[in-house]
């Protein structure tokens, strides 16, 4: 069976499980591990004494915990990553044994969150490096020590690259024969021309 929360696919094996062990503790206390889950996923980090409060009735060893904890971290991010709707979420977790009021619970968190999280999900994720400054040189290389002539121009390249959260910028220095400057411009100035029509 597909779902919309998997990208259309089969649920993994290992969520199926893990919702068997989401059901052994109330709705409430579901829903208040859903918001401590949301916080991390966030980037504001888990209480993990009130995480292990809340399962503590149930009886839940650490395993179970972490394992309750991953699965709903995965339940969460991948309906928020394909834009699922609550009501849909939640239909579908009742699909897969959910009971209807964890369900319930469980969603209205999702929903309250959901468009917070989808923006922070594309402010950090398949983030690159920024291009801070560039420095260039061309040199004309008129021999070298394996060849008498080789009468070559190359550039030399030095980019500043600021790596995730860093303030100081990292040297990364190389050097391209003409031929490989060439396609190396080539496809900036394709790149550029995405970046321009995606921005249109």
């Amino acid at each position: 069976m597909r779902f919309r929360f998997c990208g259309d696919l089969d649920c993994p094996d290992w969520v199926l499980a893990e919702i068997n062990i989401l059901s052994k503790i109330t709705s409430v206390k579901i829903k208040l591990l859903a918001v401590q889950v949301l916080k991390d996923l966030l980037g504001e980090g888990i209480d993990y004494d009130k995480v292990h409060k809340l399962t503590s009735d149930a009886k839940f060893e650490t395993g179970d915990i972490k394992a309750s904890i991953a699965a709903l971290s995965f339940i969460l991010s991948s309906a928020a990553k394909y834009d699922v709707d609550g009501e849909t979420l939640s239909n579908e977790l009742q699909q897969l044994g959910l009971p209807k009021e964890h369900t319930t619970s469980l969603c209205k968190s999702y929903s309250d969150a959901q468009v917070k999280l989808q923006e922070h999900f594309r402010q950090t994720s398949l983030r690159v490096s920024n291009l801070d400054s560039v420095q260039w040189r061309v040199d004309y290389v008129l021999s070298s020590s394996e060849l008498q002539q080789v009468n070559e121009p190359s550039v030399q390249l030095k980019l500043g690259v600021t790596q995730g959260d860093s303030a100081n910028p990292e040297p990364v220095a190389f050097t391209l024969t003409a031929d490989k400057f060439r396609v190396l411009l080539h496809e900036l100035k394709q790149a550029q021309t995405i970046m321009e029509n995606l921005e249109k």
